[in-house]
């Protein structure tokens, strides 16, 4: 408890040392804009900081007045509750001080209400406390400038990414808001204005979320509660203006933070430009504007922080010395950028690859055999087949089967540790200049659903607070609980994968009987494509129902902070979800064909021969997979994303415009063309905001995809970086367009997400040494080229064996892949290449992780510019802090002196003196001085 009042000392007292060159009153009049604020009640006055809507149907409302007229009900109704409901929320929101307004618009199918909520100064001061609201001390003057902005100044190019963006949002010292010391803090004189309005909202969104409406026992607390259960339809809080610039001459110093926004961030053609994150954060806080900062943003850490607080500017940036840094910079986005040095790579090991098609001479000499390689049947339905007829599926696995993808995967292996370290970094430097590097761990609040729920209270060992507590063996217990229905989803995936696995040999096999040649010989492409299809199906349709599933459990297992509750949430989608969309890559890549056996010796199951890879490689079917899981999914995505959004909002707001119109013609036409639609009936008509769950498990997926597979399609890291440029877009337009405007939250990182992809960092150099040792053919082509033939000459039948002569007796001789001699039993060939593959395996894994470890000793975590402007500001607060306890201590002694000395006057006074004006403002009177001796 000690701890924390001396650091809030500590931030007044910088405040106190320095005189503020600007005020939070003056930043505020800058941003009013010319066109009266609609957000405010029928009063013209009174903010408005939240809107809670509910509907109606009108034909149930009337007969249900017409019942209670004649008897009332016995029983209440699902409706009756929920109005008593809203009624108990109402009175507890208005208990609380909150100012409720109501607005009931009737059109002629259903009734809508509208409750407009305002905080007063006195609740909005009160909660501002309690929840540890950080408010402006100082102005800080901010230098902003973007890394490739140096260097194209530098080499005279211009810069086209740059933009002037209006109204660049001041950056303060802050601290946690305490009543007491109001008239320290910045703009406090202007109560309208003090608080922001994404403070406000936090505010009123505390309230709502810890108001209860039935028996708190029951867990009946809370807002997000009665939207779930439909007793409010809506709450949300309002956007700021209007969304399009009025008028294109228009002053953009006039311009709104929305209007900014849309003009100046949601455009596609805005894809060039860096992004106005400051605006981002103004409007909707930190959180969100996290996410964007690593997906879509490119500064400088070395030029972007608060460069007043230090005398001396930042030392230069040493840490892009790494290989990639001379590439061309992308202002789209900070993963979108690194993954363009990705992309081009792949590129060019893909155009190697396309080389080798035309120059590879084991491609040559497999395509010229001609009927020289007579292959065993594929399956108990299949006919023998020539090795040269799939000539072209020899030739595509050479794009993504060759030496150039070692030296890609090591590449991407050390790209996902470099770049982890750069976000580390670059995070940092956010969350000092956004004043929330230490949220998680001082400021935020218990869940209000746990403070609700708790059983008992305990007292913090820390601030001696009482509060919610709930036990840690019972949590361990239902977590428990939780792991063993996470452990029966995977089941189920694992259930359907064998099914798919199964439905490809059937599919094989029926197709292989027809009498059609062209399906004949494509029977186990069409089983392998509609298999990756119907995997894709599968994937998305279990992905909905564990999302809910586990939603249920971490809710459950009564998590106290929102981060925790997050963090717990999502590692159990993340576990499921790696299943279920890797589960298939991993069985073809490491498992496929490895337990079939050989001609005359074939293992089956339930009667039917095992898949087996198909006669061009593992490879190149792993990258088909992949292909049709990753981009499919992508496109699906979009689709939801943009087009089903866009649907929605049209069909909503078609409704509203329809009853408006009918309105119109009730009111007698002309009446009602004047006026305009109030801001909470149009925010009602956009789509509720999600969250950014399904954002960031979009792209920690795809990161797995770029990672962990890259060696059998080089092409992820483009595919990744096309489709992040289309979701940077849809994404912005999605939050200032389409949706109501979410409540700000604050966050200090991006959570347990980082935590996965380092996992996922590491799973990628395992995964991508077992892929290039044992299913690509780059080890046995090496083995051969310094064995026998370093043209690669003959190295087609090196890769063959003859059937053994149990199976040719009764049939007719052919090869099968595989080291076998005429018995079935294994060459010494094999073992050779056994040796190397697993020497190659280990020697790959203990070079890429001891570079990755380097690199990550080299980068630290926190830049070091950040790291002495913190150490700056504690050597200053500890100087104001002993300054004040001096001033502090003489002031006591004078006044305890004073006081000593008035006590000794008004003993020995005369009575006279009675008479004396005994105003306490106006100086003592001078009189004669006592001694002591006289007492």
């Amino acid at each position: 408890m000690m701890k924390k009042q001396t650091k809030e000392d500590e931030a007044n007292l910088i405040a106190m040392a320095m005189q503020p060159d600007l005020n939070y009153g003056s930043m505020v009049a800058e941003e009013k804009v010319t066109a009266p604020d609609r957000n405010v009640f029928s009063d013209g006055v009174t903010r408005i900081d939240f809107v809670l809507a509910w509907e109606e149907d009108l034909t149930e409302l009337k007969d249900e007045n017409s019942e209670e007229k004649v008897a009332p009900a016995a029983e209440d109704a699902p409706d009756d509750s929920h109005r008593k409901w809203r009624e108990h929320f109402l009175s507890g929101l208005q208990a609380t001080g909150i100012l409720l307004e109501k607005m009931v618009v009737e059109n002629k199918t259903k009734q809508i209400t509208y409750v407009l909520l305002s905080a007063p100064w006195s609740v909005l001061c009160y909660y501002a406390e309690d929840i540890s609201l950080r408010v402006p001390l100082q102005v800080v003057p901010l230098k902003t400038c973007h890394w490739s902005e140096k260097i194209l100044r530098k080499l005279s190019i211009p810069n086209l990414m740059a933009q002037d963006v209006p109204k660049q949002p001041p950056d303060f010292y802050a601290c946690q808001f305490r009543t007491n010391k109001l008239d320290r803090y910045l703009g406090s004189d202007n109560k309208d204005t003090f608080f922001k309005n994404t403070q406000r909202h936090a505010i009123v969104y505390e309230i709502l979320a810890r108001t209860p409406y039935g028996v708190v026992e029951r867990g009946e607390v809370g807002i997000d509660r009665l939207v779930k259960e439909n007793v409010f339809s809506a709450a949300y809080p309002l956007h700021e203006g209007p969304l399009e610039i009025p008028d294109e001459d228009a002053d953009p110093q006039t311009l709104s933070v929305r209007q900014i926004l849309n003009h100046y961030w949601a455009p596609w053609g805005r894809w060039k430009k860096y992004q106005p994150l400051d605006h981002i954060r103004l409007y909707f806080g930190e959180k969100i504007a996290l996410y964007f900062a690593w997906l879509g943003t490119v500064f400088s850490e070395c030029c972007h922080y608060k460069y007043s607080k230090l005398t001396v500017p930042g030392p230069p940036c040493l840490y892009y010395v790494l290989f990639w840094i001379s590439l061309a910079p992308v202002p789209s986005g900070f993963y979108i950028g690194w993954l363009l040095p990705a992309s081009v790579v792949g590129i060019v090991v893909f155009l190697f690859g396309i080389w080798l098609m035309v120059t590879d001479v084991p491609a040559k000499e497999l395509c010229s055999s001609g009927g020289t390689y007579v292959m065993c049947p594929l399956c108990n339905a299949c006919t023998y087949w020539n090795l040269s007829s799939i000539c072209m599926t020899f030739k595509a696995g050479l794009l993504f089967d060759h030496g150039g993808t070692v030296f890609f995967s090591i590449f991407i292996s050390l790209w996902a540790v470099a770049f982890l370290e750069y976000w580390k970094r670059t995070n940092a430097v956010l969350a000092h200049r956004w004043d929330c590097t230490n949220f998680e761990e001082t400021e935020e609040r218990p869940r209000p659903e746990f403070c609700a729920l708790a059983p008992m209270t305990m007292r913090n060992p820390v601030t001696g607070a009482e509060e919610p507590y709930f036990p840690e063996s019972s949590r361990l217990r239902r977590t428990i609980t939780g792991c063993m229905a996470i452990i029966i989803m995977i089941i189920v995936v694992l259930i359907f994968l064998v099914g798919v696995i199964i439905y490809r040999s059937i599919m094989h096999i029926l197709i292989a009987r027809s009498k059609n040649a062209f399906f004949i010989f494509s029977a186990g492409k069409i089983a392998s494509i509609t298999g990756s299809m119907l995997n894709l199906m599968v994937i998305m349709i279990l992905s909905r129902v564990y999302v809910s599933l586990a939603r249920v459990l971490t809710h459950w297992e009564m998590h106290r902070t929102q981060t925790k509750y997050e963090d717990a949430f999502i590692l159990k989608v993340f576990i499921f979800q790696f299943v279920n969309f890797y589960s298939t890559p991993i069985y073809i890549g490491f498992f496929r064909g490895r337990f079939v056996g050989f001609p005359g010796n074939h293992r089956t199951i339930f009667g039917i021969i095992p898949e087996d890879c198909d006669a061009g490689g593992c490879l190149i079917e792993l990258a088909q997979e992949l292909v049709v899981i990753m981009v499919g999914k992508q496109l699906i995505n979009n689709v939801e994303e943009f087009v089903c959004p866009k649907l929605k909002s049209w069909w909503k707001k078609r409704q509203f415009r329809q009853s408006e119109e009918s309105d119109n013609e009730l009111e007698g036409g002309d009446e009602g063309q004047g006026k305009s639609t109030p801001p909470w009936e149009t925010d009602y008509t956009l789509l509720r905001c999600e969250g950014l769950f399904s954002e960031y498990l979009d792209m920690v997926i795809q990161f797995g995809f770029v990672t962990i597979f890259v060696a059998a399609i080089p092409l992820a890291p483009l595919f990744a970086l096309l489709n992040n440029w289309i979701e940077l877009r849809l994404d912005a337009q999605k939050f200032v367009r389409e949706y109501r405007r979410p409540v700000a939250e604050r966050a200090q990182d991006i959570g347990l997400w980082l935590n996965i992809m380092q996992v996922m960092a590491s799973l990628a150099v395992i995964s991508n040494a077992f892929l290039i040792a044992f299913t690509s053919d780059f080890l046995p082509r090496l083995y051969y080229r310094y064995t026998t033939e370093r043209s690669l000459n003959g190295y087609v039948n090196f890769t063959l064996s003859i059937a053994p002569d149990t199976f040719a007796k009764n049939h007719t001789q052919c090869r099968f892949r595989g080291h076998r001699d005429h018995n079935g039993s294994l060459t010494p060939e094999f073992f050779q290449i056994l040796a190397i593959q697993l020497v190659f395996t280990i020697i790959f894994e203990h070079v890429v992780f001891s570079i990755g470890n380097f690199i990550n000793m080299i980068i630290p975590d926190i830049p070091e510019e950040v790291q002495i402007t913190v150490k700056t500001e504690h050597y200053m607060a500890k100087e104001a802090l002993a300054e004040r306890n001096q001033t502090m201590g003489r002031t006591g002694l004078l006044e305890e002196k004073e006081k000593e000395g008035s006590e000794l006057r008004r003993r020995h006074k005369p009575e006279a003196s009675s008479s004396l004006p005994q105003d306490t403002d106006s100086p003592p009177p001078v009189l004669t001085s006592v001694h002591e001796e006289q007492d």
